[in-house]
C-alpha cells in the first residue's frame, strides 16, 4: 500500500522528505560503510545484484516508513505529534536509526515538552565518521536544516 493510499499526512510528508534526500538508485550499491543498499537508502534484506523498479522502490520506502520507522518513533515519544514534526523525526530516524533517535536529545527534549528545543537539537546530527573521526557533513547539515524547518512548522 502506498503512503498516498494510506492517507496518513505524516507518511506522505515523510516519504517525500526522505526520497528527496536519499535519492533513487534501482540497482544495489555499497554505501560508505560497505552495506548493500538500493532504492532510497534501503538496506534491509538487500543483496548484491538486487534490482527494483522505481515504483517498487517507492512502495518499499512507504512501507518501511509506515511499518518500521513511524512506530519506532512512536515507541520513544510519549505523546501524539503533529504530522510535520512526526515526519521530521521519522526522516531523522530513517537516516540515523530508530535507536539513535530514541537515545537522542531530540527525543528527550520532545518528551520533556520542549518541542522547539527538540527541533533545534536535530542540528547536532550533521556529522559522519570518516576513518574513526567525526567530521562535519554539508549534505547531512542540509538534511537536518530541512528536517528542523519541517519540525518547527506550527511552533511559535
Amino acid at each position: 500500500m502506498t503512503p498516498a493510499k494510506k492517507g496518513a499526512a505524516w507518511v506522505v510528508i515523510c516519504t517525500s522528505c526522505v526520497a528527496g534526500f536519499e535519492g533513487l538508485r534501482t540497482s544495489t550499491y555499497f554505501d560508505v560503510g560497505g552495506v548493500p543498499t538500493v532504492c532510497f537508502g534501503e538496506t534491509k534484506n538487500i543483496k548484491p545484484g538486487d534490482k527494483f523498479t522505481a515504483e517498487q522502490c517507492r512502495q518499499m520506502l512507504g512501507d518501511r516508513i509506515e511499518r518500521d520507522f513511524g512506530p519506532g518513533v512512536d515507541r520513544c515519544i510519549r505523546h501524539a505529534l503533529p504530522p510535520n514534526r512526526k515526519a521530521a523525526y521519522v526522516s531523522f530516524a530513517y537516516n540515523a536509526g530508530v535507536g539513535a533517535f530514541c537515545g537522542s536529545s531530540v527525543a528527550r527534549l520532545e518528551n520533556e515538552g520542549k518541542p522547539m528545543e527538540a527541533c533545534n537539537a536535530l542540528m547536532k546530527w550533521n556529522k559522519i565518521t570518516v576513518g574513526g573521526v567525526r567530521v562535519y557533513s554539508p549534505g547531512l547539515n542540509n538534511r537536518r536544516t530541512e528536517e528542523r524547518k519541517l519540525c518547527m512548522e506550527g511552533l511559535a
